[in-house]
Formats: structure tokens, C-alpha cells, sequence
């Protein structure tokens, strides 16, 4: 990143100390090395701290036009790095804001630290009518469902330890956003003495916990015995090697794999032994192996108990179970978003990380020898290049056809894909291969995703390529003057179907069950009459802006072009006109109704 930009001018140095200043400290402490931010005056004595006591350098400020974007840059970071960067949120109105990036952050399960403010929390210091619409009782209680805690200290040495405990939490698993809300009238507090540095060092995380070995036993003796086993993997380290022990584990066993779209990358999609995935949900093929294993191993899956009632259909799971997760430390009573209880005849309470390696040492033990696994489905190839020449119009796998000869997959970080990808279109080899979804399951998350996925990749030697759909990328298009502005390198493909698709099929879904015209479920979703201009959006951003294209024989050029702007150190958008319709559970094209 630019070493110019954003340099402050050197001020006078000076005794005084300011509770701000304290405050900073503990951020560049924590090893915090970027804090996103759309700027409040309720927090104008950190944003001065940060600016001139430390310099604007560690941690560094990044400067966004909405609060929303500045959470969702912080959530991208975490989900390459599985460490915390920081989001200052103004105030209650910039915290209502950036609700919707916290609640992403929550259900994917990754540290963020989010700082606001308020106040005066004195009513005597107040400034007339601002300060005390900007002033709430309980600014915690705004986030509280969704975030793992939150604190709002009363002086600066409460604010150390408040920020200290807030990194602990955050990065103790499972993962999850922390909030804390910091008192203007503390910031701007002149102090005769400094407190005492706070001990940071001493106050990391805890390393993850150990399963019981009881229950490892249980699992291995299960895991040994069975004959059709199957693993379903989802929310797991990008550590390469607990990658590798994954692999092993599935080999040990000859345990066919299931992988989740919704996560990261977790396990090689063209192992012999990946049969299901990744997907959202499963198809019938799925579900008829789903139902043939007699053991199910889930690794940290989302919606394990989703899946199995797709397999049976609702009727009683006859598999044997064994469960690896810690996401019941996080569950309340506000949010669904802990999903159906599975039923479970080994839970192992650990990380899938730290829960693999103590089932393969059993399994060694044991001396078990993989059992024959049934043979994968075949599934049927993305289309082939010459495809190209002959195609009437762009469709996703046509898209996911001149990406890969435009780029190739090596090297290459796909941080995010649009509901219509299906699980055949593209390989992932390595854990950095895919990034998953925006966790929450709403739109407009993916631009500042992205970037803050691309801001973790810069040094990495990857292209990190998003591919978004249209709604998503409009709601969220100025996320990208951030990209922009601090030169972060990213290649935003957009599938833009000029609809908000997913709500057409849902309105067909309506039409088909009540007798009424199906013709009619473009209505209300549409985004055409006028067009978006989506590339004139990223150019106005100061970013490259390519498109938009409708030719499938213009397509592999294009995304060269923007490729290359990526890898030059810009962030570039290319607009693909792609047809609306394409069902990856069926990889039949649905019809549109007449206008």
C-alpha cells in the first residue's frame, strides 16, 4: 500500500496526554493493523489519536463512504487472515448502519472489532440538539443479539481493559464481532498521568480446546466400523495443514466428502473422494448419498440438520452421527441463525482443527484400513471453450468458462459467487481457493467483502477475482472508492442479469401454486428501463470500469483486461450481461415470461 497516502504532518511533541490517546495505544498494542471507518464527530478525539499521536500507522485508517462498507472490509480481512481488524462506527446512527455488516460477521463466525461512540454521556456536556440525538442509554443493546460482547468502559483505564477482554472474546472460539462503545467526553479527557500500559501480551486467547478423549474414542471406534461413511465439512481454518490432515482423514476412512458453498474452501473439489458439493443445498443425487452413509462425520457444518432432513425426506436418520463443533458457545435466543438441532450420537465440543488430528491418531491406534467408497456422480462439465464462438448469449457456466481461460486457476483467490454458481464450474485446490459466502445471507455485503478478502491478499501473490451479482454489487458499489483510494488490487466480475433474480424464482415459485401468470414474476424485480450502468459506477469510484458485455466471443477479453488492471495494482469491475435462468441444482435454464 502507498507509503504516501494519508502521511499526517509532524506536530509538536507534547507531555499532554489524552484519554484518546490511550486508547490508541491499546489498538497498536493488539497488533490492530487497519481500522475501517466512515468518520463522527463522536469519536473526533480517537480519530485525532490515531492521526497524530500514532501517525496513521499502525493501525492504519481506511477511509470508506459508508458505515456498512467499514464493517464488511474488517470481515473480509478476517475470513483470509482469521484475525481482527478494526470498524469506528459514529454514534448510534453510524452503528444502525453497520448492522447488517455485524450480523454477516456474526453467522460466519469471525472476529471484528467494532468501536463506536457516543455522547456526551453527561448531559451537562452536551452540545445543543446533535449531541443528544447521537446520544443513546444502551448503544449495546442495538447489536447485542449478534455480537459476542460488548462493553461501554467509563474511563481510559476501563477502556484498556475493555479493549484487551474485547480482543480475547473475539478471537476465542467460535469467533464473532465484539462492540465497544467508547464516551466522547472520556476521548477528549485531558489526563494528568497516563495509566499504566496494560499487559496485552498476557491477555491473547486461548489456545482451542481439546475434545474429550472419551468422545474421540467413541468417534474412532464408530468411524472404523463403518462402511459407507461420509464427512460434511464447513467452517474450518485456512490452514494448509489442517487441510492436508482433512485429506488424510478422508482417505484413512474411504469416506466420501460433502463441502458447503456457504464456507470457505475446505477440502480438494477434485479428490476422488468429493462427491457432494459445494453447494447450498442438496439435490436429489445428493440426498440419496446423504441417506446411504451409515456414519456422518460433521466438521463445523452449517446446516447439518437441514441436510439430513433433505436425505431422509423428514423420516428418522438412521446414520450414526458424531458432531465437531464449538457453535452452540455462541447461540442465543434472538437469531435463528444457529439452524435445526441434528441429532447426534458423538459430540466431540472442539474445532474441527484441533478434533482431526486426535482422530486420526486414534484411528492409527486402531489400525483401521479405509473401507471401498461407493463411486462419486459423475457430474456434467462446465461448458468448453469453443462454446464461446457458437453461444448466442452468456450464462454463468459460459462465465465460469472464459474466466478460467482468461485467468487459469492457479493463483487465483475467488472471494465470493453469485447464488446461480454451480458446484462443477470451478475447482478449489487450496484453502485460499475460495473465501464463501457473506455468512448473513443478505445483499450488498459482497463489494466491501471483497475488498477487505483483497486487502489481506495483496502480498500473497494471488489475484483475488469476486463475482457478484448485480443486486449485490449496486447496493454496495461505493465500498469500491476505499479499494480505489488505497490502491488495493481486486478483479470484480458482476453476472449481472439487470434483476434481482432470486425474488423471480420465488414469485414464480407463487404463481405456479396459486394458478396466476408466471409471466408476470419480473414485475417489482427488474433492474432495466434504465440499465445500471455498473461499469460507469466503478469508473466514478476511480476504479477501471470494462463493459458491459453481451457478446460471448468479446468475454475472455475482457476479463484479461481486467485481470491484468487487478495485477497491475487497480481494482477493476467488468460488467457481463449474463441470462437469467440458469438453476445449478438442475443446470436447466428457466424461462423468462414475456415483458
Amino acid at each position: 500500500m502507498d507509503s504516501e497516502i494519508d502521511r499526517p504532518v509532524p506536530g509538536t511533541p507534547s507531555n499532554r496526554t489524552w484519554g484518546s490517546d490511550v486508547i490508541a495505544e491499546v489498538l497498536r498494542d493488539l497488533d490492530i493493523p487497519y481500522v475501517a471507518l466512515n468518520p463522527g464527530a463522536s469519536y473526533r478525539g480517537l480519530h485525532d489519536s490515531l492521526v497524530n499521536h500514532l501517525g496513521n500507522r499502525q493501525p492504519r485508517m481506511l477511509l470508506c463512504l459508508h458505515e456498512e462498507h467499514a464493517v464488511a472490509i474488517a470481515h473480509g480481512w478476517a475470513k483470509v487472515t482469521g484475525r481482527p481488524m478494526a470498524a469506528i462506527l459514529h454514534s448510534n446512527v453510524g452503528l444502525m448502519h453497520g448492522t447488517m455488516a455485524i450480523f454477516n460477521a456474526w453467522c460466519d463466525r469471525l472476529p471484528v472489532i467494532v468501536l463506536g461512540a457516543t455522547g456526551p454521556v453527561d448531559a451537562a456536556l452536551r452540545r445543543p440538539w446533535i449531541d443528544w440525538i447521537h446520544t443513546a442509554r444502551d448503544q449495546g443493546a442495538l447489536v447485542r443479539p449478534y455480537t459476542k460482547w460488548d462493553d461501554q468502559p467509563a474511563s481510559a483505564a476501563a477502556a484498556q481493559e475493555a479493549l484487551a477482554r474485547a480482543y480475547q472474546i473475539a478471537c476465542t472460539a467460535p469467533r464473532g464481532p465484539v462492540y465497544i462503545n467508547l464516551d466522547a467526553s472520556l476521548q477528549e479527557q485531558a489526563l494528568s498521568a497516563p495509566p499504566p500500559r496494560w499487559p496485552v501480551e498476557r491477555c491473547a486467547p486461548p489456545p482451542p480446546p481439546a475434545p474429550s478423549q472419551d468422545a474421540i474414542e467413541l468417534a474412532a471406534a464408530l468411524l472404523a466400523d463403518a462402511k459407507r461413511p461420509l464427512m460434511f465439512v464447513g467452517r474450518v481454518s485456512r490452514d494448509r495443514a489442517a487441510w492436508q490432515r482433512r485429506v488424510e482423514l478422508a482417505e484413512r476412512l474411504g469416506a466420501l466428502v460433502a463441502t458447503d458453498i456457504k464456507t470457505a474452501a475446505s477440502f480438494p473439489t477434485d479428490h476422488p473422494l468429493h462427491a457432494i458439493g459445494p453447494t447450498t443445498f442438496l439435490n436429489a443425487d445428493d440426498a440419496k448419498l446423504v441417506a446411504g452413509a451409515d456414519v456422518i462425520l460433521s466438521l463445523d457444518s452449517v446446516d447439518l440438520a437441514g441436510a439430513l432432513r433433505t436425505a431422509y425426506a423428514g423420516a428418522p436418520v438412521t446414520a450414526k452421527v458424531i458432531r465437531v463443533s464449538l457453535d452452540q458457545h455462541s447461540h442465543n435466543g434472538w437469531s435463528m441463525d444457529h439452524q435445526g438441532l441434528p441429532p447426534t450420537d458423538v459430540y466431540l465440543l472442539a474445532e474441527p482443527d484441533a478434533a482431526v488430528p486426535a482422530l486420526l491418531a486414534a484411528l492409527r491406534a486402531r489400525g483401521a484400513t479405509p473401507a471401498e467408497p461407493p463411486p462419486a456422480p459423475a457430474r456434467a462439465p462446465r461448458p468448453p471453450p469453443a462454446a464461446l464462438d457458437t453461444a448466442e448469449a452468456i450464462d454463468v457456466p459460459l462465465l465460469a468458462t472464459a474466466l478460467d481461460a482468461a485467468i487459469g486457476s492457479t493463483d487465483v483467490s475467488i472471494l465470493r459467487v453469485p447464488l446461480s454458481w454451480a458446484p462443477q464450474l470451478w475447482h478449489f485446490r487450496d484453502p485460499l481457493d475460495y473465501l464463501g459466502s457473506d455468512g448473513g445471507g443478505g445483499i450488498g455485503g459482497g463489494p466491501g467483502i471483497a475488498i477487505g478478502c483483497a486487502l489481506a491478499l495483496r502480498d500473497s501473490g494471488r489475484l483475488p477475482v469476486a463475482l457478484l451479482g448485480d443486486g449485490d454489487f449496486a447496493m454496495g458499489s461505493t465500498a469500491l472508492w476505499t479499494a480505489a483510494h488505497y490502491k488495493i488490487p481486486l478483479l470484480i466480475v458482476v453476472a449481472n442479469n439487470r434483476s434481482f433474480f432470486n425474488d423471480e424464482l420465488h414469485q414464480e415459485r407463487m404463481a405456479r401454486q396459486r394458478d396466476r401468470p408466471v409471466a408476470n414474476r419480473w414485475i417489482g424485480q427488474a433492474i432495466r428501463e434504465p440499465d445500471l450502468d455498473l461499469a460507469g459506477l466503478a469508473r466514478a469510484q476511480g476504479c477501471v470500469g470494462i463493459g458491459p458485455i453481451e457478446d460471448p466471443r468479446k468475454l475472455v477479453a475482457a476479463l484479461q483486461e481486467g485481470a491484468a488492471a487487478a495485477r497491475a495494482g487497480r481494482p477493476c469491475v467488468v460488467d457481463v450481461r449474463v441470462r437469467a435462468g440458469y438453476d445449478p441444482n438442475t443446470a436447466a435454464a428457466v424461462t423468462r415470461g414475456p415483458r
